[in-house]
């Protein structure tokens, strides 16, 4: 992996929430942000009490390398938002001067914070569809603007290896968007939805509250359906894996 490969560009914490509908019941739960690249939900989640651990091949370069490109990156992405301002809803952002003021302040949190955060294993170099994590390690998986985004990039088995990866490592996985960089439904969707309910996984698209670009309105939710015994306990319906 190369960096100038890479586009940098981070998130917020209410981002995140906004994008995922988080409620602050599970924001006290474990989660994995996967893609989550130089986002400051990690930063800002950690700060409050919450557990998180953001897992991207970008981790493997330093501070100052990651920052080098994220000044490299602004630029470019701006001027690509400002010629096609059309494909874009306005509202929660509202112009390109608060775009770049709301990136750059989330990718500060997360530059101010990555070294720290890695150390004690919160930011851990990987990427789809191989995680280094056991089974069940984490309540909830959020991953954004990777999967489905880059349709036309990254293929229907990474796609579904990625999914069935994401709902090995976590109870339920949250997927934003589902629409590609184009604004339009990816082709990917319809096939992995009904795989992963071949392998027995409940999933749903849902509205969330974010909105900047046009189209991108929904969510996917994947999760085990919960079966319960003659004892009264129940149980999480997982992935036909083996």
């Amino acid at each position: 992996m190369k960096l100038n490969d890479v586009v940098t560009w981070g998130r917020s914490f209410q981002e995140y929430r906004n994008m995922f509908l988080l409620s602050d019941d599970e924001l006290q739960k474990p989660i994995l942000g996967c893609s989550d690249g130089p986002a400051s939900f990690n930063a800002e989640l950690t700060k409050i009490g919450g557990k998180v651990i953001s897992a991207d091949p970008v981790y493997r370069f330093s501070t100052g390398e990651i920052r080098k490109r994220v000044v490299e990156v602004c630029p470019l992405i701006v001027s690509e938002v400002s010629k096609n301002r059309n494909d874009y809803v306005w509202e929660q952002i509202l112009d390109t001067d608060h775009l770049i003021k709301a990136r750059m302040d989330a990718m500060e949190l997360f530059l101010t914070d990555f070294e720290q955060g890695k150390s004690t294993g919160r930011y851990v170099e990987a990427s789809l569809p191989d995680l280094p994590f056991e089974t069940d390690a984490f309540d909830l998986a959020l991953c954004s603007h990777f999967l489905f985004l880059y349709s036309r990039h990254v293929s229907l088995e990474v796609h579904l290896n990625s999914m069935k990866e994401l709902c090995r490592v976590a109870k339920e996985v949250r997927i934003y968007p589902v629409v590609t960089l184009e604004g339009k439904p990816s082709e990917h969707i319809v096939p992995v939805i009904s795989e992963l309910k071949k392998d027995g996984l409940y999933v749903s698209l849902r509205k969330v509250k974010y909105r900047f670009q046009k189209g991108a309105d929904k969510m996917l939710v994947a999760k085990r359906q919960v079966m319960h015994t003659s004892d009264g306990t129940s149980q999480g319906k997982g992935l036909n894996l083996y």
